[in-house]
C-alpha cells in the first residue's frame, strides 16, 4: 500500500453528558448542599469572593460557590493529608 492511500474512518469520540451514567451521591454530601442551599451560601461566598474578581476579565471559570464544594470534598475525602 502506498503512503497516503489507507483510508480508515475513526470513530467519533465525542460523548453527550446525557448519555454518560450518574452515579447516587453520597447521603451526607446531599445533606450538606441542602443545608448550604438553605443558608444561601453560592450568594455569600460570592459576596466574598467579588473584590478579587477583574474587572476586564469578569468572574472566574469555576463559580466561588462550587470551588468552595470542591474544597470541602477534598477535605472530607482526605484529600490534604
Amino acid at each position: 500500500m502506498a503512503m497516503g492511500t489507507r483510508r480508515e474512518q475513526q470513530a467519533e469520540i465525542w460523548i453527550p453528558s446525557d448519555a454518560v451514567a450518574r452515579s447516587a451521591s453520597h447521603p451526607f454530601y446531599q445533606r450538606l448542599d441542602q443545608i448550604l442551599a438553605e443558608h444561601d451560601f453560592d450568594r455569600f461566598v460570592e459576596g466574598l469572593c467579588r473584590r478579587f474578581y477583574a474587572a476586564v476579565m469578569g468572574r472566574p471559570g469555576l463559580a466561588p460557590g462550587v470551588y468552595f464544594r470542591l474544597l470541602l470534598v477534598g477535605y472530607f475525602e482526605g484529600g490534604y493529608r
